[in-house]
């Protein structure tokens, strides 16, 4: 039974806990988001949950994985269906927007064209990329978004974002893909840099969300940004996404979805949809190296907790090691995370004091995080105030 989720078997409390959801309904949202390295024993964990548990296992998205297969290799006599009828003709009814491909277009290209039109989303593959054309664009009406952001300034933005398209006014925005779920924006247009075709869809949908505008007039502007892309796992993404766009004329199908899909995990593999051998372990009783395996968020990153005049005392107490599962959450909302190699950069530009050994670090340099755009991780050091 506790080979059904490798991520509870490292306590026996957490165990104890998992009758709890026998004969529930298990609500997967965003099921296009599953870590593929770690597909086939996710898989394997939710078929585990329907067949001995009594589970009903719902997989949400407006971009269906192809898990058919999968599914029907380790649990063949499980049932599966769409719960919505005439899934097709609901794709038609849902239509907003209609997509043109832009090409190769260099940042310079891309904030221009931003810069024509009065309210537009643009989203890219990297911080990098986001800040340099959010840096070109007219200084009245223009946001950015990105994960270098606290929680905080995150929220004020996107309140200030819906309120300007709301009532007509300039509104361009440049954000990472943090956009693309769970944050509800309706934009008249949107640009997206090349990327899966899951991607391209989620962005889609923060165009004409509303479905008040005409489809035809709502463009999303799909364009390949200059530079060479080093991220495999995004390369891995765009190379199905390439030829899909070529192969279809709609993309925004179950048919162009599913090739897409399919096209993405034959190009993967099978070893590889299993990198870390769980189900090879999981069979071999090995539960807690299963359980040190499993790692849906392989997060490396160390957080660096920001000053603010509102948490002043919280950071204090931090620095006192006085720790607590409430003094976390707060800091949580003004923090930002970052790879291990950024981290150490600015520990030794003196931009961060580090508390690596407890994962992680306090800025000293305030003039390095910006409320508009968020923590700069080129930045040297400065002036540091100790508030002890």
């Amino acid at each position: 039974a506790c080979a059904a989720w490798p991520g509870l078997v490292a306590k026996t409390s957490r165990c104890r806990k998992l009758h709890n959801i026998a004969q529930s309904v298990v609500i997967f949202d965003e099921a296009q988001t599953l870590p593929l390295p770690l597909l086939r024993p996710c898989v394997s964990a939710i078929a585990e949950l329907v067949r001995h548990y009594g589970t009903t296992a719902v997989l949400c998205t407006a971009t269906q994985p192809a898990l058919d297969g999968m599914f029907a290799a380790c649990a063949p006599e499980l049932k599966i269906r769409e719960i919505a009828p005439d899934p097709d003709g609901l794709f038609d009814f849902f239509r907003r927007v209609r997509f043109v491909q832009e090409g190769a277009k260099t940042d310079v290209e891309v904030a221009e064209r931003l810069a024509s039109e009065q309210q537009v989303l643009c989203i890219v593959n990297s911080r990098k990329r986001a800040r340099a054309i959010y840096q070109m664009l007219p200084e009245e009406g223009r946001f950015h978004l990105s994960t270098l952001m606290t929680a905080v300034d995150r929220e004020r933005i996107l309140k200030v974002i819906r309120e300007r398209l709301k009532d007509g006014q300039p509104c361009r925005v440049v954000s990472t893909s943090l956009v693309e779920a769970g944050v509800d924006v309706d934009f008249p247009t949107v640009w997206r840099e090349m990327a899966g075709l899951d991607s391209i869809l989620q962005a889609a949908g923060r165009c004409n969300r509303e479905g008040k505008n005409d489809p035809a007039e709502s463009i999303v502007h799909i364009f390949t940004g200059e530079g060479l892309n080093r991220n495999a796992g995004l390369l891995l993404r765009i190379a199905p996404a390439v030829a899909v766009l070529a192969a279809y004329a709609d993309i925004n199908t179950r048919e162009a979805i599913a090739a897409y899909f399919c096209k993405l995990l034959g190009n993967v593999g099978d070893r590889s949809l299993d990198a870390q051998n769980i189900l090879q372990l999981e069979a071999k009783l090995l539960f807690r190296t299963v359980a040190e395996q499993f790692k849906v968020i392989d997060d490396n990153s160390l957080t660096v907790y920001i000053p603010t005049d509102d948490n002043a005392e919280d950071i204090r107490l931090l620095r006192l090691e006085e720790y607590s599962r409430g003094l976390l959450r707060r800091l949580g909302r003004t923090a930002v995370n970052l790879p291990q190699y950024e981290f150490e950069a600015l520990v030794e530009n003196g931009v961060i004091e580090s508390h690596a050994q407890d994962g992680f670090g306090i800025l000293l340099n305030p003039e390095a995080y910006s409320r508009e755009c968020g923590l700069d991780v080129n930045s040297e050091g400065g002036a540091a105030l100790f508030i002890m």
